[in-house]
């Protein structure tokens, strides 16, 4: 996607704080790994408001949705550290080869994944670390094209709640219950994404950060920031016969009733 000009959809702003929805293929901020990239969320949202942001989390450059930003220095420290502490609550979406289990629980330790060249100061001696993904199965899909021996393909529409913040944890917990997420190019299985992209015009990772919740470091009122989705997922939700906006508002209301 080409980002000149683009205006990021602000989904909660306050004096302190600022959420948007990161649409799929744009980088949280400026990075060596793709430094030919011009634009990044972090600059384009700095310029849309005329001041100066702080990320307090990341998403992978192909996954979209709720991404947050403190307005200074000292509410950066606060969200950071209800991340830290796993006061924060995130929810995920995501579409998987294969008919999951109605609901699971991935518990599996994940090795360290280390960048060439931002990570050259990162411990290396560590192995794994602890991982936990909860999920649950919300629709099932059978498509009428043939992929590998079978004739037919199966997804499922699955949420995913980590509980913990792993690198592409969700990507590669997933792959490990060979329930790969489709759209996947480092983690996920190609024939199945040159089939969603021949028939399905599907050019992205199907995972979208569709929930967050966290306390206001001041009010301590209970933030709800939901976030829907682009194009492709809406046509795909449309396949699945899934209503994403009941989702959604039963996500707000429980949110709110814990407030």
């Amino acid at each position: 996607m080409y980002f000149k000009d683009y205006v990021l959809e602000i989904l909660y702003q306050d004096e302190f704080i600022v959420a948007i929805n990161k649409p799929s293929g744009l980088l949280v901020h400026k990075s060596m790994i793709d430094k030919h990239e011009i634009y990044y969320a972090m600059k384009i949202l700095r310029d849309q408001i005329g001041q100066w942001v702080y990320p307090i989390h990341r998403l992978d450059k192909p996954t979209s949705g709720v991404l947050l930003f403190a307005l200074d220095s000292i509410t950066a420290r606060l969200l950071s550290e209800q991340f830290k502490e796993k006061k924060v609550q995130k929810k995920y979406l995501a579409i998987v080869r294969g008919y999951t289990d109605e609901s699971g629980s991935i518990d599996y330790p994940l090795s360290i994944k280390l960048d060439k060249m931002t990570d050259q100061k990162a411990d290396k001696t560590k192995t794994s670390e602890s991982a936990k993904t909860d999920y649950i199965r919300l629709a099932t899909l059978e498509l009428p094209h043939a992929v590998g021996r079978y004739p037919q393909s199966r997804y499922s529409l699955v949420e995913l709640f980590p509980k913990s913040g792993r690198k592409h944890q969700l990507r590669r917990h997933m792959k490990h219950i060979s329930h790969h997420i489709l759209g996947d190019t480092k983690y996920g299985r190609g024939e199945h994404n040159t089939m969603v992209r021949k028939y399905y015009q599907c050019h992205r990772l199907m995972l979208h950060s569709h929930f967050l919740a966290f306390e206001h470091p001041y009010s301590n009122q209970r933030i709800t920031v939901v976030a829907n989705v682009d194009a492709t997922w809406k046509s795909f939700l449309e396949l699945f016969s899934f209503s994403l906006d009941v989702l959604l508002d039963q996500h707000k209301q429980c949110c709110n009733h814990l407030a």
